[in-house]
């Protein structure tokens, strides 16, 4: 095995940030997409050792970095750099052919590498990250996770565009809708919540508010726009865990997405289209690669617009927004994507020294906690 030969299976050192255990109980999106490409690359007949903090759910070998996620410290540095140091130490004890790295600071470490290190941009490419991402050079092959984030950037070391996913058989589709909207995600203004909330209004329909709420930052937001907003037709109800966020999205007359920004990605309009449920959103960013307008949802260009929008969500096929999921962001594709990124980039480096190819893997303390099988699709009626 080694260096990425068509046809057989590769090892990959697969790196998480250190935030959420993978996959996460509630929040964390970029550690539900890691846990949805290992179990991916699994099926694929790749072998995987994933490196983060916490604990598994997945068929990989797991190398813990932190004990448990310091969920509580999000926005400071010191875990990140922990976590990078850490997975650095790692990797070098590992026979691998291929370093995938999703956390931030960790791709530093691919310039004291003999193999090459992947690294998905799950940021803006914009600002300081983007400056980051320059000086990196070509040490990292970055992954785009839209056409629109890459093409903010297009002097970058891309390797490809990978849309990410979500295992849509887990999400259950409803046919029958009830008549209120639903707004999921961060308390950010980024996100639009008090914007959804004034669309919902205009709209004379009740929203549920689902959404992490821990950071100073997002008190501060959601005290001074969210709740004074709320009442009777707005109802705040906590962060959503994996079986509350499938049944509001299942249930919800429409996903509510007015997003302030270029934002590369929002997994959560697939996780709503995988329910059957329409989404009715700003044309910003990654909206117009993902939802598909007049047939899984509505693109608009204003939030004047909206209102009109939400009253036409009926006319939406619940089956074609599930078909829609189905055939564009389920695990499998998007782990087939990643296999040829992979195997592009092994084909473009030097072979490795016979002697470091061959040379034993060593028997690192492994964590392994069994696969969660997914549950299956419930699909009825209101």
């Amino acid at each position: 095995m080694g260096d990425g030969v068509v046809g057989t299976g590769l090892r990959i050192a697969m790196v998480a940030p250190p935030w959420y255990g993978v996959p996460p109980q509630g929040y964390g999106g970029i550690e539900a997409m890691v846990a949805d490409l290992v179990i991916g690359l699994h099926a694929r007949g790749h072998e995987i050792t994933l490196i983060g903090a916490g604990g598994t759910a997945t068929p990989a070998r797991f190398l813990r970095t932190f004990e448990d996620p310091p969920s509580t410290r999000i926005g400071e540095s010191l875990p990140e750099a922990v976590q990078a140091a850490a997975a650095a130490r790692l990797v070098a004890g590992l026979d691998v052919d291929l370093v995938h790295d999703h956390s931030l600071c960790g791709p530093v470490a691919a310039r004291g590498r003999a193999i090459p290190t992947v690294a998905t941009m799950h940021g803006p490419a914009s600002g300081e990250l983007l400056e980051y991402y320059r000086w990196l050079g070509d040490s990292v092959s970055l992954v785009a996770i839209s056409r629109a984030q890459r093409a903010r950037a297009p002097e970058l070391n891309w390797a490809g565009t990978v849309h990410n996913a979500v295992q849509v058989g887990t999400f259950p589709v409803r046919v029958d809708k009830e008549d209120w909207v639903l707004w999921l995600g961060r308390f950010s203004p980024d996100k639009g919540v008090h914007q959804a909330i004034d669309v919902a209004r205009e709209a004379g329909r009740r929203i549920v508010l689902a959404g992490k709420l821990s950071e100073p930052p997002e008190h501060e937001y959601f005290d001074r726009f969210v709740r004074p907003r709320l009442g009777p037709h707005a109802e705040y109800v906590g962060e959503a865990d994996y079986h509350e966020k499938r049944e509001l999205l299942s249930r919800a007359r429409c996903l509510v997405f007015p997003i302030q920004w270029e934002e590369p990605f929002g997994i959560v309009m697939i996780e709503a289209m995988a329910c059957g449920t329409p989404v009715v959103a700003l044309g910003r960013g990654s909206v117009p690669e993902v939802v598909v307008d007049g047939r899984t949802g509505f693109i608009r260009r204003t939030e004047a617009d909206l209102p009109a929008a939400v009253d036409r969500a009926h006319e939406i096929d619940p089956l074609a927004c599930r078909e829609h999921a189905e055939r564009h962001f389920d695990v499998a594709s998007m782990a087939e994507r990643y296999e040829r990124v992979y195997r592009d980039v092994l084909a473009a480096r030097p072979a490795r020294p016979d002697a470091a190819a061959a040379r034993p893997r060593p028997a690192p303390h492994v964590t392994t906690r069994p696969h969660a099988a997914p549950a299956p699709p419930v699909v009825g009626t209101a």
